[in-house]
């Protein structure tokens, strides 16, 4: 599925254009749900924290069981080589992938051995700063290690939060708040969260049951940097009807006030408006 437009696809060595055929029907990617990804941004002219991002889809590789087959330091170079046939300013999603070909004898295992490997290049433009999003609470919640592959960017997890979509859009709001399993906030749907009160940063700690994501690290040390305290504690939906900012942090978008969590409202302040200056800051300083 792509959402974008001018896609260019990677795949056996070479760039396709247009969004090629990278999957058969027999493959374990296909059927049995090995197949993981994640996503870049390029931007402004940069692509902040590329090489980490790289990185990262292979150990979401090796959580599937899965061995990568791509450096992450060539992946970048693949990268780098696609984004030329892309113009200065374009906005562009940065997506490599991974997935199981063939199974063990039972079919279920995929072999560690036999990864298909792919990098999506689709031009999606960034939300105008402008651009807000309200939560809504989800009966649906994170799921745990023992139960799911929550260390790795896997497909196999987002059936859950199109659940969680639909059940919160279907009551007006764009996003869902969401519990892990004991009941406090863990992330929303799509993208990692903060909120401020009386001047400092909160954010859930990372407990296993979400991707403490590389934005989400990267506004953490600009804040610090900056002097502002940031406290990555276990926060409960009360927390957040306390607090006097919150926004979302995402690759897609970077930074997204939310302007409202159910019949709570927020404005989009200072601290919020602050995360975005310094993200973008830093990507344009180096």
């Amino acid at each position: 599925m792509a959402t974008g437009t001018n896609i260019r696809t990677y795949f056996n060595g070479t760039w396709h254009e247009g969004d090629a055929m990278i999957m058969r029907a027999g493959d374990h990617g296909a059927w049995l749900g090995s197949s993981v990804f994640d996503g870049a941004r390029y931007v402004q002219g940069v692509t902040p924290d590329l090489d980490a991002h790289c990185a990262r889809v292979n150990r979401s590789a090796e959580a599937l069981m899965l061995r990568p087959t791509v450096e992450a330091s060539e992946m970048v170079q693949i990268v780098e080589e696609g984004l030329k046939a892309y113009a200065p300013d374009a906005a562009v999603y940065i997506r490599p992938m991974y997935w199981g070909i063939d199974g063990d004898a039972t079919a279920i295992v995929p072999q560690p051995d036999k990864a298909g490997f792919a990098l999506c290049l689709e031009e999606i433009p960034m939300a105008p700063d402008t651009a807000s999003a309200t939560l809504g609470h989800t009966r649906f919640r994170r799921p745990v290690l023992e139960s799911s592959v929550v260390n790795a960017k896997a497909g196999c997890l987002y059936p859950n939060n199109a659940r969680m979509l639909a059940e919160v859009r279907a009551r007006g709001f764009a996003n869902a708040l969401v519990a892990d399993a004991l009941g406090n906030v863990a992330e929303t749907a799509t993208a990692n969260i903060f909120m401020v009160r009386d001047g400092v940063v909160f954010t859930p700690v990372p407990n296993g049951t979400f991707l403490s994501g590389i934005t989400r690290a990267r506004h953490i040390t600009n804040l610090r940097a900056d002097g502002v305290e940031v406290r990555e504690t276990v926060l409960s939906f009360e927390d957040f009807n306390a607090a006097d900012e919150v926004f979302m942090s995402g690759n897609m978008n970077k930074v997204t006030p939310v302007t409202a969590f159910e019949d709570k409202s927020y404005q989009v302040g200072p601290l919020t408006r602050r995360v975005r200056e310094m993200y973008w800051d830093w990507a344009h300083s180096g």
